[in-house]
Parts: C-alpha cells; sequence; structure tokens
C-alpha cells in the first residue's frame, strides 16, 4: 500500500469528519432560539426590502467561495492585507449591517456561541423564503476564519465574463459539478446588475467597438437605449429578470434561452448541449421541480471547506477577528 494512497485516505477522512461536525440543531442546547431570532428579523425586515434577498444570497456565494463557508466576506481590512470586501468583485455587496444587527440580537441571548458563518448562511435561505423562493437545509455547527484577503477574492470567484469552460473549472475546485452550475445560476432570477458588468457586451465585445453576437440583438437595442445609454456606466442598475425580479421563478432560465442573459457568463450555459438541455427540461416542469433541485445544490454550496471543531473562532464581532 502506498504512502500517497494512505495520505489520501487520511485526507478524506478528516473532510468526512469536517462536514459530519455540521449538523441540524447544532445551537439545540447552547443557543436554543439562534435560529427562530434569525428568522424572526428577516420576516420582518426583507418585506419591506425584497431587493436584499438577492444581495444577502450572493453575500453567502462569495463567502463561500473564498475560503469556504468562514464568513471571510466580513471581516475589515488590516493594516496589513486589504479585505475581500475590497476586492472588485465584493464592492457591490451589500446587507453588512443586515448581518450585523441580527449578530448583535443573537449576541444578547447567547454571547460568543453563534458563528457569523452560520448566520450568513441561515440569513440567505430565510430571506429567499420570505419572498416566496425555496426552503433548503442549513445544518450549522460552522466556525469563523481569521483571514480575508481581497486577491483571493479576486481569484476565486467567477466573473461574470467566464466561459463554460472557466466556469465549470471553478465550480470544480469547490466540489460543485455541472448540475450545481446551472441551477445556482439560477439565483438571478432575483438578481439585479450594474450596467458596468456586461456593457462591453453591448459597446466593445471585442475591442473594436462591436455588440456581442451572442446577445439578443433587439434585447441589447432595448438596453442601449433605455438603460446603459453610455458605455461607462457605473451607476444604472439593470434586472436580470426584468419585470419579474422579486419573484423567485424560471424567468431567469427562460431569458438564457431567447439569448437574453446579461452576462457572458449566463451565455454561457447555453453554449454546452447538455446543460442546455438540461434548462429546456428544467424550464419545461413544474417550479416545484427547480426549487428542489437548487435547494440540493444550496446546501452543498453551504458545506465548501467549513470549518468546524476547534478551527477558526466565533467572533464577537463579524467584523473582525476575536483580540
Amino acid at each position: 500500500m502506498s504512502i500517497k494512497f494512505l495520505l489520501t485516505c487520511s485526507l478524506l477522512g478528516l473532510l468526512s469528519v469536517a462536514q459530519a461536525d455540521l449538523k441540524f440543531g447544532f445551537y439545540v442546547k447552547s443557543c436554543p432560539k439562534a435560529e427562530n431570532i434569525v428568522f424572526q428579523y428577516v420576516r420582518e425586515h426583507i418585506p419591506h426590502a425584497p431587493s436584499l434577498a438577492a444581495a444577502l444570497l450572493r453575500m453567502h456565494f462569495h463567502d463561500c467561495f473564498v475560503r469556504g463557508c468562514d464568513a471571510s466576506v466580513l471581516l475589515n481590512s488590516t493594516s496589513k492585507i486589504p479585505a475581500e470586501k475590497t476586492s472588485p468583485p465584493n464592492l457591490s455587496l451589500r446587507g453588512f449591517d443586515f448581518i450585523d444587527k441580527i449578530k448583535s440580537l443573537i449576541e444578547e441571548e447567547c454571547p460568543g456561541v453563534v458563528s457569523c458563518a452560520d448566520i450568513i448562511s441561515l440569513v440567505a435561505r430565510d430571506s429567499v423564503l420570505v419572498i416566496g423562493g425555496p426552503f433548503w437545509n442549513v445544518p450549522t455547527g460552522r466556525r469563523d476564519g481569521l483571514i480575508s484577503n481581497a486577491t483571493e477574492a479576486l481569484n476565486n470567484i467567477p466573473a461574470p465574463t467566464f466561459n463554460f469552460t472557466a466556469l465549470t473549472k471553478s465550480f470544480a475546485s469547490k466540489g460543485l459539478d455541472v448540475t450545481d452550475l446551472f441551477l445556482l445560476s439560477g439565483a438571478h432570477t432575483i438578481g439585479v446588475s450594474h450596467c458596468s458588468s456586461f456593457s462591453n457586451r453591448l459597446y466593445n465585445f471585442t475591442g473594436k467597438g462591436d455588440q456581442d453576437p451572442a446577445l439578443d440583438p433587439f434585447y441589447a437595442a432595448n438596453l442601449k437605449k433605455n438603460k446603459c445609454k453610455v458605455p461607462n456606466d457605473n451607476t444604472t442598475i439593470v434586472e436580470m429578470d426584468p419585470g419579474n425580479f422579486k419573484t423567485f421563478d424560471l424567468g431567469y432560465y427562460k431569458l438564457l434561452l431567447k439569448r437574453r442573459g446579461l452576462f457572458q457568463s449566463d451565455a454561457a450555459l447555453t453554449t454546452d448541449a447538455a446543460t442546455k438541455s438540461s434548462i429546456i427540461k428544467l424550464v419545461s416542469s413544474p417550479l416545484e421541480v427547480f426549487f428542489k433541485e437548487f435547494a440540493m445544490s444550496m446546501e452543498k454550496m453551504g458545506r465548501i471547506e467549513v470549518l468546524t471543531g476547534s478551527s477558526g473562532e466565533i467572533r464577537k464581532n463579524c467584523a473582525v477577528v476575536n483580540s
């Protein structure tokens, strides 16, 4: 038996233990009201700001893709290292104060017990649920990371310009497959984007002042006329599922099949025959099918490289490591 084989087995064993430490009702004894505090706050506030559901879901995604789901996205920069939240992919993130408020409520109930990482995971799920989206299981027991690095965010978060190969490689590096890729992309049904994230598709796709031929020309013309009127617009916001972006449904996928996804990474999903076929099948299925499959991929994503046991810490303040 080779040393390499033994090392591989040991590594797999450690990973299994780490995932096993996540469990349902992790705080049932140490902080029994924790999950209810999260849900009640979300239920009270998200209906008044439904667009925040997409932002909090995106925060969860961006957190998990850098050092795993460890709340590193919440940390402030230090004198030595710019934090993830200062990295270009995260400059448009919002909802930090929402997380902080929930953290403060839970700290009042049971100090030093519930991690910021678990709060992000629970808030993302509950926010989507409150606006009529799917429910998914969120096992808890994550601990908070100690490091947040802007460069790591830039290197790990999939870019809106990615093609299908780059997307699958990025997701595979986090233990997610092609099915997870197109299902998790469905979160864009409640998303919005700044024009700057895709204006190159409208005005300068290949550097010659041209338009992306993969984008429906009528849709592109409408975007130029009514939304992204100039190439360097950094302020205008565009709905990813126009007229329906507050409803968690199949609208995003229907737009993809009409070549009306905003990002190159959206359009990329239909460049792979098998994935496009899966999208067509999903669109023709009851909404409950999408909800069920999306839920499974979200639970899977929430387990990426989690810190458990004695790893990391339980931050008192989500923005700074404990002193």
